[in-house]
């Protein structure tokens, strides 16, 4: 089953190098040589980065603010794996399938479970310290989806920081070099279309100033998510989608992109509230906290065996439903019986943001909703993390492995991040990609994307909420892709006609790349006609395994038009013909 969008792709690739779009900016001021550059510093980035270092790899590390301030330091519940006395590779095996709804790569997520745990123990090694009981041994809890305890966690909820700190910490140790407070712009290819470096500005604090560029053979994407993209999320203020963005603009294909996980249990701070929201944890839940309405009733009793612990698009679903029945704008998480011992000694993260938003889970229940909370789609890749475009790769939230399918399993994301991180590092350094010279093209010989004006990002974020959030239908999403391709059409129309374009710079910049990633976004979600996963279609509630049970692929055309299509099967195709690979 095949569907097209405007245009197909561009059947002449010897050509397309030239004509790839790239952000209006201006010429790199400045450049460094490298083998390697990381772009990201979470867990993803900061693995990839010290494990190809440690290979003899000279490795730069590109960051959009500091180097310990990605998404990362916000995970609060943990990170899985098979650790735990009777637990087996095989149960997460099965675990993450049922949460992925069908759409799971299998050999994706067997090198995710089997390698899993020795990567953790390598970060330990590291110098990461997780929770562990009075004789030493790891503490595990539960989360949604999981039929046993082995999430480990530290500093009771403050996993991300923990692992953010060890990770840097060994990043400095090592005097690697970083570049920090630099948003990456695009992708430097050579005549033949191969990964020749990135482009990046530096915001005022870094080692350069204004445009500059890192020419290496490798490039590895672990920018993160692209949650900003919706008005209210758990994501941090620099998830504004520049990974993706960056990768469709260079030819790569993305994949699964309509996945958005909605986390259920996001404090709610009123029906106006933007921008990053504090995070409840699933790992609450997993300590026997509960959902309840209003007037006290648990009503995820019924829908699901696994009650409040079943996997994320359940619960939210459920949280969704009731607060239509109830025509009420959120639910509540009830966690009272634990006492104020548990709260300040397992959640202590969790009780002092509630407290500053003035509510105190030691006496009342915290009101909570759902909001974006992580793309389980984005950059495909194979199981070496290798794109479509030869020497590019990508890990973590910006890839789409196979590992989530329809729906991420709690706390599978920082695991993923750790292994395909580590595969990519392998992968570079066995193949002598880094020995290769890149010889990039001049910027000026592509065509310049047009910028939207800083006001748009809120634009897009409004339209995404009403039309691409928790609940969609053909009407909604018709209505998004439309407003989205008047403000695509104004911004080509202004450059076509003058020349002019909004200013270059980090608000033009960003809001550009959420106006692609939303149209990408809406695209996926209008073609796939069921409901599955994180994808409720509510004119489309059954899902459908005959027609739907296969993956939705998006590419860029160079015109700025996209291509969709559908795979035949549940399978991902080759990410790079035979002969293309290093």
């Amino acid at each position: 089953m095949t569907s097209t969008g405007i245009r197909p792709p561009v059947a002449h690739p010897e050509r397309e190098p030239r004509a790839r779009p790239r952000l209006h900016a201006p010429a790199p001021g400045w450049s460094i040589d490298a083998d390697v550059v990381v772009v990201g510093s979470g867990v993803a980035g900061l693995t990839a980065a010290l494990r190809c270092e440690a290979a003899g790899l000279t490795t730069v590390v590109v960051t959009k603010a500091r180097l310990d301030d990605g998404s990362t330091r916000w995970a609060q519940g943990g990170i899985a794996a098979a650790l735990g006395e009777g637990d087996t590779p095989e149960q997460h095996f099965d675990d993450t399938l049922v949460a992925g709804a069908g759409l799971c790569d299998e050999e994706a997520v067997r090198i995710l479970v089997t390698e899993g745990p020795d990567a953790v123990r390598r970060l330990i090694a590291t110098g990461a310290q997780f929770d562990e009981s009075t004789d030493g041994v790891l503490e595990l809890t539960r989360e949604g989806g999981h039929h046993r305890r082995r999430i480990a966690h530290a500093g009771g909820d403050a996993t991300g920081a923990e692992i953010s700190r060890a990770l840097v910490e060994a990043v400095r140790a090592r005097g690697m070099r970083t570049i920090e407070n630099a948003l990456v712009l695009d992708l430097l290819t050579d005549a033949e279309g191969r990964t020749a470096g990135v482009t990046l500005h530096v915001m005022g604090e870094g080692q350069h100033d204004g445009v500059g560029a890192v020419h290496a053979p490798a490039v590895v994407l672990a920018t993160g998510g692209m949650g900003q993209v919706f008005s209210a999320t758990t994501n941090p203020a620099v998830s504004t989608g520049d990974g993706v963005a960056l990768a469709l603009r260079a030819g790569a294909e993305v994949s699964d992109l309509e996945f958005v996980q909605f986390h259920p249990t996001v404090l709610f701070l009123g029906p106006e509230a933007e921008g990053q929201q504090p995070l409840v944890s699933e790992a609450v839940r997993g300590e026997g906290a509960h959902l309840v309405d209003a007037d006290g009733v648990r009503f995820m009793l019924g829908q699901h065996e696994l009650a409040e612990l079943a996997p994320r698009d359940i619960v939210a679903k459920g949280i969704m439903r009731r607060m239509r029945e109830n025509d009420a704008e959120h639910m509540y998480l009830d966690a009272r019986h634990f006492g104020a011992e548990m709260w300040e000694r397992r959640f202590p993260t969790i009780l002092a943001a509630c407290r500053a938003h003035g509510i105190d889970p030691v006496t009342r229940p915290v009101p909570v909703a759902p909001a974006a909370h992580y793309a389980s789609g984005g950059v495909r890749t194979d199981s070496h993390g290798r794109t479509t475009v030869p020497g590019l790769y990508a890990c973590g939230e910006v890839a789409c492995t196979g590992v989530h399918g329809a729906n991420r399993l709690a706390s599978n994301s920082l695991l993923e991040g750790l292994v395909y991180a580590e595969r990519i590092a392998a992968d570079i350094a066995s193949t002598g990609l880094h020995a290769r010279v890149p010889q990039p093209l001049p910027t000026a010989e592509r065509p310049a994307h047009p910028l939207l004006p800083p006001e748009a990002r809120f634009a897009v974020q409004r339209i995404m909420s009403r039309g691409a959030g928790v609940l969609r239908s053909e009407a909604s999403l018709a209505e998004a892709a439309d407003r989205l391709d008047r403000l695509h059409a104004d911004a080509r129309d202004a450059l076509d006609e003058n020349g002019k374009t909004a200013e270059p710079g980090v608000d033009t910049w960003e809001a550009t790349n959420l106006l692609c990633v939303a149209r990408v976004l809406v695209a996926a979600a209008r073609q796939r006609e069921e409901t599955r996963g994180c994808h409720w279609r509510e004119d489309r509630p059954e899902r459908d395994d005959t027609a739907w049970r296969r993956h939705i692929v998006v590419r860029l055309n160079p015109d700025r038009s996209l291509a969709v299509r559908t795979t035949g099967t549940t399978d991902f195709p080759p990410t790079l013909p035979q002969a293309q690979e290093q």
